[in-house]
């Protein structure tokens, strides 16, 4: 089989390997893709815990397919049925996975692309977030986990304020339901801007979906007292300061959205599942690049440069 390779910072070749063989409770997998995720970036760029070359596939937790093979002791899945996976190597044309960390997927969404885990990410922060009719929820970064939670709180019946930086996401927002859209350029501005849309009173939920220190300190201000606060972006470079004054007077409450449990990441998906079923949940626009597997250097540059139009890249085999 054909996996790519991060072989070193900034550079992913092919390599020919022989297919992995399923343990006893695994199943193997004959991948369609995966999708490429901004917490690969740390790894790409070559931060000093890394050590390359990294495992084939790897860190590729996105993908589904079809069951390739399954192993002796496992029931409920067969030769065929098409799958999303949690598993960790799947930039590849193979790769095994737990059967309990397999979610299939029904003929009404045949052809169409599940990276499960993200999906499934969404779902999970939308359920953390509380959120319910009637509320004003801003969201800050409008990537595609953000316009994903955009399409879910303003199908709840939220009023949705959509911050973001880039206009192609201003409008992509609009499209996934937000009732008003504001430029991340300036911190007073928007303050202003939002203060003048909830007449004083602030959002009732805030999501932050960026990763970085200044829109969480804008999430902050823009929380309503005894307002929830949802960190849902990935903070992987180094401490953050939070104004525990401000937070603390509000009695804002401030939910780190990301799950490490794998069940919960499983049950998330299968609810991700359901809701593209229902047609609430549609990511299909929000898949903006896809590539082949020896891209997969080029779909990590345009997830880390992020240039106009892009959202989110898929690697498909």
């Amino acid at each position: 089989m054909h996996a790519s390779v991060i072989a070193a910072p900034g550079r992913a070749e092919v390599a020919t390997l022989d297919r992995p063989v399923p343990g006893d409770d695994e199943v193997l997998l004959r991948l369609e893709g995966s999708g490429v995720c901004a917490s690969s970036l740390p790894m790409w760029e070559g931060r000093s815990w890394f050590e390359y070359p990294q495992p084939a596939g790897a860190p590729g937790h996105e993908g589904w397919g079809r069951v390739a093979a399954v192993g002796s002791k496992v029931s409920g899945l067969k030769e065929g049925d098409r799958v999303a996976a949690l598993s960790y190597r799947a930039h590849a044309e193979y790769d095994v996975a737990a059967a309990g960390s397999l979610v299939k997927l029904p003929e009404s969404l045949a052809g169409v692309p599940v990276p499960g885990e993200p999906l499934g990410c969404a779902a999970n922060i939308f359920g953390r977030s509380g959120i319910e009719a009637g509320q004003t929820v801003a969201i800050i970064g409008i990537g595609f986990l953000g316009a994903l939670l955009t399409q879910l709180a303003s199908h709840a019946g939220a009023r949705v304020i959509a911050i973001t930086r880039r206009p192609f996401a201003l409008e992509l927002a609009k499209s996934c339901g937000a009732a008003h859209t504001i430029v991340m350029d300036d911190h007073w501005k928007i303050l202003e801007q939002v203060k003048g849309l909830t007449d004083g009173r602030w959002c009732e939920r805030v999501i932050e979906a960026t990763g970085l220190q200044w829109p969480l300190d804008l999430a902050g201000e823009l929380t309503a007292e005894r307002g929830r606060l949802v960190i849902a972006g990935y903070h992987q470079d180094g401490l953050r300061q939070v104004n525990m004054q401000l937070w603390n007077w509000r009695g804002i409450d401030v939910i780190n959205a990301h799950e490490r449990d794998p069940a919960a990441y499983i049950a998330g998906m299968k609810r991700a599942v359901d809701l593209m079923v229902e047609g609430v949940l549609d990511p299909s626009p929000l898949y903006t690049h896809r590539l082949p597997l020896d891209k997969l250097g080029e779909a990590l540059e345009l997830t880390r440069t992020r240039p106009d139009g892009f959202l989110k890249a898929l690697v498909t085999t």
